[in-house]
C-alpha cells in the first residue's frame, strides 16, 4: 500500500484517530487537519498533522484543504470529514475539491436531507418511518399549536451552531413556562425558523439504538447495529460513551429505505429511540459521516473507514460486511462522569456498570500498539473540559 493514495482526516479527535488507525495499520499515509489541539497528531499512524485557525467556516475549510493538498501533493487522496460543518463544506464545495481529492461525501442535494432535521423528519414521514411528534416554529406565538402535555424537547434543526454556543444537543422543558423560555433562548441563538419542539420519548440507554453502514447503490455493503447504552450529557448526549453491538434486523429496512430514497453513498449513522409507549422505534438523527464510536466496528469485524477507502480505489474490502454482536466500546473520560452522575441518581446497577467499564472490548483512544494519544489526552483534559465539556 506504500504507493497508494493517502487520506486527509479533517478533525483529529478520537473519531479522527480511529480513522487514522484503520488506514495507517494498512500502510496508508494519513494526514490530520485540525483547528484544535489534536490527540491524533501523536498517533504513530499519522504521518503529519497540520493545525489551522478555523474549520468551522466553510470557505476557510475549503481553502485549508486546497492549500494542504497543494503542499503535500494529495492528488487522489480521500477526504474524511468528522464534523457536521465539514460535511457541509465538502458537499457544497465538492466540484472545487474533487480537482485535488476524492470526495466520498455526496452532493448537497443528498446531504441536505441529513443536515437539516426538518428535511430528515419530512422525508421519514413521507416514507412511513416513525419519528417523534414534531413542531417547527416561526416564533413563540406558534407554541399554541402544540397539543400535547410536557415534557418537551427543544432542539435546533441544524445543530452545530447551537452545540457550540450551549455545549448541549437539546433542552428539556418540563412545563409550558420552561418551553417558552427555552424556545426564546434557542431562537436567539439560531433563529426561530430553526427551532424544533418534539415530544420527549422516555427511556434510558436500553432504548437508544443506531444503524451504522457503508451504503452504496441502495444497499448496505457493511453494517452494524448498536445499543448506545450511555451518553454524555446523560439525557441528550452530544456523544455516546458506552456502546454495544447488537442484533436488531428491524432497523435495516427503514434505514435502507431512507438512504435509498435520497440516493445516499458513503458512511452513515442513523440514530433511533424505541418508544415503549407505542412500541415504535423512532428515527432521531442522520449523521452523514463517521460517528464517534465507529472504532467499535473494527473490533467487531467491520472496518468502516477502510470499506470506504477500498471502494473509492476499487479494492476488495477485507471483511464480510457483517458486524459481530456483543462487542463493547467505551469513551472512558466521558463515561466515568456519566456513570458517577447516574450512580448518584441510582439509575444504574453498580456491579453491572463496573463490569461494563472494566471489561470493554475497545476504547475510544487507548491502543496497545499506539499509546501516545491516550497520554496526550490526559494532558489535554483541562482544555477539553473547559472548551467543550470533554
Amino acid at each position: 500500500m506504500s504507493h497508494a493514495p493517502g487520506a486527509v482526516v479533517v478533525g483529529g479527535d478520537y473519531q479522527g484517530l480511529a480513522i487514522a488507525r484503520s488506514l495507517g495499520r494498512r500502510g496508508i499515509d494519513v494526514v490530520v487537519l485540525d483547528d484544535e489541539p489534536s490527540i491524533g497528531r501523536y498517533s504513530r499512524y499519522v504521518k503529519r498533522s497540520v493545525r489551522v485557525t478555523d474549520l468551522r467556516n466553510e470557505q476557510a475549510t475549503v481553502e485549508a484543504m486546497i492549500a494542504l493538498g497543494d503542499e503535500i501533493g494529495a492528488d487522489g487522496w480521500i477526504a474524511y470529514p468528522t464534523r457536521e460543518e465539514t460535511v457541509a463544506a465538502l458537499s457544497r464545495h465538492r466540484e472545487q475539491l474533487v480537482q485535488r481529492y476524492r470526495i466520498p461525501t455526496p452532493p448537497w442535494d443528498v446531504i441536505r436531507w441529513a443536515w437539516d432535521k426538518r428535511n430528515t423528519y419530512r422525508r421519514a414521514s413521507e416514507l412511513g418511518i416513525p419519528v417523534p411528534r414534531t413542531w417547527t416554529l416561526r416564533g413563540v406565538d406558534d407554541l399554541d399549536a402544540i397539543d400535547m402535555p410536557p415534557p418537551y424537547v427543544v432542539k435546533p434543526a441544524i445543530k452545530e451552531r447551537f452545540i457550540y454556543a450551549t455545549g448541549l444537543k437539546a433542552l428539556r422543558a418540563n412545563t409550558l413556562e420552561e418551553l417558552e423560555r427555552h424556545v426564546r433562548r434557542a431562537g436567539q441563538l439560531v433563529g426561530f425558523d430553526q427551532v424544533i419542539v418534539q415530544e420527549l420519548i422516555p427511556g434510558s440507554g436500553d432504548t437508544q439504538l443506531a444503524y451504522c453502514a457503508f451504503f452504496k447503490e441502495g444497499a448496505a455493503r457493511a453494517k452494524m447495529t448498536v445499543r448506545r447504552l450511555r451518553q454524555h450529557p446523560a439525557e441528550f448526549g452530544r456523544a455516546s460513551t458506552f456502546v454495544q453491538s447488537i442484533e436488531r434486523p428491524d432497523l435495516d429496512e427503514p434505514s435502507e429505505r431512507f438512504l435509498s430514497s435520497i440516493g445516499y453513498y458513503g458512511l452513515v449513522e442513523i440514530e433511533y429511540k424505541h418508544d415503549v409507549r407505542d412500541g415504535q422505534t423512532k428515527l432521531l438523527d442522520v449523521n452523514a459521516r463517521t460517528w464517534g464510536y465507529h472504532g467499535l466496528g473494527q473490533r467487531a469485524g467491520v472496518d468502516f473507514p477502510f470499506h470506504l477507502y477500498a471502494d473509492q480505489l476499487g479494492l476488495q474490502p477485507p471483511d464480510s460486511g457483517a458486524a459481530a454482536t456483543g462487542v463493547t466500546w467505551i469513551r472512558l473520560i466521558t463515561d466515568l462522569p456519566t456513570v458517577a452522575i447516574a450512580m448518584r441518581r441510582r439509575s444504574l446497577r453498580p456491579r453491572e456498570t463496573a463490569r461494563s467499564v472494566l471489561s470493554a472490548d475497545v476504547g475510544s483512544v487507548f491502543a496497545r500498539d499506539d499509546p501516545l494519544p491516550s497520554l496526550s489526552e490526559l494532558a489535554l483534559l483541562p482544555y477539553l473540559a473547559a472548551k467543550r465539556g470533554f
